[in-house]
């Protein structure tokens, strides 16, 4: 497996809206004089609402923060599997499969079980929950998701007391997803929480969101959401969850570890060795916000990490 430099891993500028700052104009080349972590995506007729009953409604989450706009969310997209370009993966997904599917969940569990994706969505009914969704290159979004408590099925497997972690990994489908195809990743996709973080009410497995199922850009038809950590550890279209003693090595440790930690909890405090996290774009809006220690999740979450280094243990 060969190592990535920083150097060749993505930098933040290829994450900004490109059609977005050409419409700014004059305004576009203020905004990248700001560098690596600076300018932010204005909100353009790009972002507004598409109809139908994919709008925001005035819906907020519990900060008072409006959602963002359903284009947005589904036009902007961090899914490697497909391409390292957001405004592209929405038009290279739109033909992957999604049934029939299912999710294996094994290890250091008592029962041990194999769902279909209709059963487990039948048998764990969601319900909407608005997270923050909070990326390591320094932008964010406000999304209502459909989803139920990771934790309702690792009490359905019941995990052993050898269990200390939970590993979870992605299709590996280069036919399906182009982005595969690139040697620098080690494919497939693998992220994992401890056991604990995993057990947080906040951690859910999500089929949906704006109240419709949820499509392949956004990671069906199965995918983690952890509000309180960067986006990169909510792990897409899951086909396999593994209860393990040992803490597990995910694809973005394994190519650039000195830049990304196995907890990836949002911390202000702890910069990225390539630009600042202590403030954020929200997509859709012009000016920076003071990014939140956890993401603003801190009453929910900060005691999971009593008497740790959170800059050591990034």
């Amino acid at each position: 497996m060969v190592k990535i430099h920083p150097s060749e891993i993505t930098p933040e500028s290829v994450y900004i809206n490109r059609r977005q700052f050409m419409k700014l104009g004059a305004l576009a080349a203020g905004a990248l004089a700001l560098a690596a972590c600076g300018g932010s995506v204005p909100k353009t007729e790009e972002s507004q609402d598409t109809g139908g009953t994919a709008q925001t409604s005035g819906q907020k989450d519990e900060l008072g923060d409006p959602v963002n706009a359903y284009q947005d969310i589904t036009h902007f997209n961090n899914y490697y599997e497909f391409s390292t370009d957001k405004e592209a993966v929405a038009d290279l997904s739109k033909d992957f499969k999604t049934k029939p599917w299912t999710v294996e969940v094994t290890g250091m569990v008592n029962k041990p079980k194999t769902f279909a994706i209709e059963d487990l969505l039948s048998k764990f009914p969601s319900e909407e929950r608005i997270y923050r969704l909070r990326c390591v290159e320094a932008w964010s979004m406000v999304i209502p998701w459909l989803g139920f408590p990771l934790k309702k099925l690792l009490d359905e497997v019941e995990p052993t007391s050898q269990a200390k972690f939970v590993r979870f990994q992605t299709l590996f489908d280069p036919d399906q997803m182009p982005g595969q195809n690139v040697n620098w990743y080690q494919w497939p996709y693998v992220e994992g929480l401890r056991l604990d973080e995993a057990m947080n009410d906040l951690a859910i497995l999500s089929n949906g969101l704006y109240g419709k199922e949820l499509l392949p850009q956004n990671g069906a038809p199965l995918r983690l959401v952890v509000p309180w950590k960067y986006g990169f550890k909510s792990i897409k279209s899951i086909v396999r969850i593994d209860l393990v003693d040992k803490m597990p090595e995910s694809l973005w440790m394994a190519a650039a570890p000195n830049e990304y930690g196995f907890y990836a909890n949002v911390n202000p405090e702890v910069d990225h060795p390539r630009w600042s996290q202590s403030s954020e774009r929200r997509i859709g809006e012009l000016s920076r916000r003071k990014t939140l220690m956890f993401n603003g999740y801190a009453d929910e979450v900060a005691h999971l990490y009593d008497g740790m280094d959170l800059r050591a243990n990034y």
